[in-house]
């Protein structure tokens, strides 16, 4: 007797094997260990950027941590990512390419995870299409060394710019750094 594979056949096998599971819950394998340490110092920090900071206290207790403290720092990028590396706070939340220039001058900083995927927007006059298009035009950021110009820095070097002899940077006179809005 030969069986043919059909579609309704193969489903049903699935979902047997499927509800196998429910059927016959497996045991956990082993249980976790007790947390190596229940405080956990956090920056206190504001803004729609780092929305999950204010939710993770709830999330950190489940996980059994019970002492949780935040920090009061400036709220520039710098000063959150030198007291992760100073040990004044534990997690900080911030664009990699700030964590890249920490490192690069030394910090003892080790990164988890990555954050801020698109919370920057380029606004560019008419004429202006793509990053390559920079290419002898002026930016204006907040300061140079900024988040934003940062950002738009790497950007241009992955299109093949020099950002130091292509790009005329144009910075705001007062040198505000905290400046997320990057003109073209």
């Amino acid at each position: 007797m030969t069986l043919t594979q059909t579609r309704r056949r193969c489903l049903k096998t699935l979902s047997l094997a499927g509800a196998t599971g429910f059927v016959f819950p497996m045991g956990a394998m082993a249980a976790e260990r007790a947390l190596e340490t229940t405080s956990v110092r956090l920056p206190k920090t504001m803004g729609v950027c780092v929305a999950p900071q204010y939710i993770v206290e709830d999330l950190l207790r489940a996980e059994g941590f019970t002492d949780i403290r935040y920090v009061d720092l400036p709220s520039t990028p710098a000063a959150t990512i030198e007291a992760v590396a100073r040990g004044e706070t534990d997690f900080n939340l911030n664009y990699a390419i700030n964590y890249v220039s920490a490192i690069d001058a030394g910090s003892s900083i080790t990164l988890l995870s990555g954050v801020h995927v698109g919370c920057y927007e380029l606004f560019s006059r008419e004429g202006i299409r793509s990053i390559a298009d920079l290419k002898g035009k002026s930016v204006g950021v907040g300061a140079v060394g900024s988040t934003g110009a940062l950002l738009v820095t790497m950007m241009a070097a992955h299109v093949g710019l020099d950002p130091v002899k292509d790009i005329d940077w144009v910075t705001d006179p007062k040198g505000s750094s905290g400046n997320y809005r990057i003109d073209l």
